[in-house]
């Protein structure tokens, strides 16, 4: 249809009537004005089929061919200031509604298939980032196991020591200070494994570190599953120091570096080196018991390390850490690519020293309450042989507190319950010096491993927070390292005052720890913005 409008009706109307289809022609003056009218209606976005000249609307024609024109009708029209005007609109054939239903239905079928084809694109397109989406989750996913692996039988080692203490100093007729020579070669292979990790991983590579890390392990267990010379068992933990601060290192700096569900992935990673820490001692505490074959259990942990390399090998394929991150759609910062002196701006930087200091301490501490606690409780709490369970009952509280823990951490705030765990940790190892008690003793130790146990997650975490995201990496194996490093130190150290006071200094020794964590806690930064 064709509106005729007077000449004071709304301006607004032109635009409806546009938008329906219909001409506005000024009943006054059919000339200038209707043709500019009448050429702007032309151009609608609706496009209708039949296109009008002024000059032969009068007669009934348009450019298409002549019309039926019908009787007009009066139509009430309010101007934008609230004045009535009229309008007439007249029928006209050869407008939309009045178009042949063939020539309608072919305008039709000429615009469908375009936006079935939009849609369809559009769907296809959903469809596959839908597609590249879940498989950079499956990758993801995969590589995050063979990560976890990789920490479980790390703490399957760290577990061992405990129960086997007692067994290597009667085997080997040496008393605590000897002993503890076992862990100043893990202590000088930690260190050496922290100084050369940046170069390894530079030269070689992520995969290929992880890889022939593993390898050593195997060689070193094959050291001691014969139980040679004490000497030939020191080398032995200085190759399995060497190479489990490396894998530690990569592991933890990974898991660090990435930018999806760090925090939660970082406390289950660690909570895997707890598993392993947990059933170790299960196991060893069987074979401890044996005064010829305790030392098959090593058989055991090299065969856990041959799954561990083909695992390795076949998820990461001795690629660079960028490369396998590419994988599941993680991206590194262009900073990260470019090779530079990371290790002089990593020394530098003061804030690494606090956090490597920290948990220097944190990971001495875990080990020697998962160590000596066992001859604790035999020469203090007059335990059986079944003590090397208590072991197990602090591995497995570490494991759990890194995982049940996730949701207290972050309700009270990561910063603040860390002190809340240590000034419990400290006032439960108080009862364990002063409460002659057994089944107290092995309580309060499985507690303070639940307490211990999101500690280091928390701290690789905050690190995330206060060091530049370039060095992110290489900052974090540094610090896991070192860590490693205080699992040999401080067991040591624990020997040296045993062999001089007695295994009751233990517990004190711990208490004195712990309160130098929260000094030190106290003084590392709090989160602030730092550069990506």
């Amino acid at each position: 249809m064709s509106l005729t409008e007077n000449s004071n009706a709304a301006p607004e109307i032109a635009s409806l009537a546009v938008l329906a289809g219909h001409q506005i022609i000024p009943q006054a003056n059919i000339g200038d004005e209707a043709q500019s009218a009448l050429t702007t209606s032309s151009t609608s976005s609706l496009n209708a089929p039949a296109r009008y000249r002024p000059d032969l609307l009068r007669s009934g024609f348009t450019a298409d061919g002549p019309t039926q024109v019908g009787n007009p009708i009066e139509l009430s029209v309010i101007g934008p200031s609230g004045a009535i005007g009229s309008s007439t609109a007249v029928r006209v054939g050869g407008g939309l509604g009045d178009a042949d239903p063939e020539a309608a239905s072919n305008t039709l079928s000429q615009t469908a298939p375009g936006r079935a084809m939009g849609r369809s694109e559009q769907d296809q397109s959903t469809a596959e980032d839908q597609a590249v989406a879940n498989a950079h989750r499956r990758k993801s996913l995969l590589h995050f196991a063979a990560l976890c692996g990789c920490l479980f039988v790390n703490g399957w080692n760290d577990g061992t020591a405990g129960p086997m203490l007692p067994r290597i100093q009667e085997h080997y007729h040496i008393g605590f200070a000897i002993v503890s020579l076992i862990f100043v070669s893990n202590a000088a292979g930690y260190l050496s494994g922290a100084l050369v990790n940046l170069f390894l991983t530079d030269k070689f590579g992520f995969g290929k570190v992880l890889y022939m890390g593993s390898l050593c392990q195997i060689v070193a267990y094959a050291m001691l599953a014969p139980a040679g010379p004490y000497p030939l068992m020191c080398l032995a933990f200085f190759i399995i120091g060497f190479t489990l601060a490396i894998q530690a290192a990569q592991a933890t700096g990974y898991v660090a570096s990435l930018k999806k569900d760090s925090n939660a992935k970082m406390g289950i990673l660690h909570g895997s080196y707890g598993l392993g820490a947990l059933l170790s001692p299960l196991v060893a505490t069987e074979f401890s018991k044996s005064a010829k074959f305790w030392s098959f259990h090593f058989i055991i942990s090299a065969g856990l390390y041959v799954v561990n390399t083909a695992v390795l090998w076949t998820v990461f394929r001795g690629r660079r850490q960028e490369d396998i991150m590419k994988e599941e759609g993680e991206t590194t910062s262009d900073a990260e690519a470019v090779s530079s002196n990371k290790f002089r701006q990593m020394i530098s930087n003061k804030d690494v020293h606090f956090l490597s200091f920290w948990a220097l301490i944190y990971v001495g501490i875990e080990v020697t309450m998962g160590g000596w606690s066992v001859t604790y409780i035999l020469e203090q709490r007059n335990g059986s042989s079944n003590s090397g369970y208590i072991s197990s009952g602090f591995f497995g509280g570490l494991m759990l507190g890194r995982v049940l823990l996730l949701w207290l951490n972050k309700k009270i705030g990561e910063r603040r319950v860390v002190f809340i765990y240590c000034l419990l940790v400290i006032g439960l190892e108080v009862t364990v010096w002063r409460i002659p008690s057994l089944i107290e003793n092995a309580i309060a130790v499985s507690l303070v491993g639940l307490l211990l146990g999101p500690m280091f997650p928390i701290l690789i975490n905050h690190s995330t927070t206060i060091l530049p995201r370039w060095l992110l990496t290489a900052c974090a194996g540094y610090i896991a390292a070192a860590g490693q490093a205080g699992s040999a130190v401080l067991p040591f150290i624990t020997g040296l005052l045993a062999s001089k006071f007695g295994i009751t200094t233990l517990p004190p020794f711990i208490v004195s720890m712990m309160s130098t964590l929260v000094v030190l806690w106290a003084v590392i930064p709090r989160a602030r913005y730092v550069p990506t």
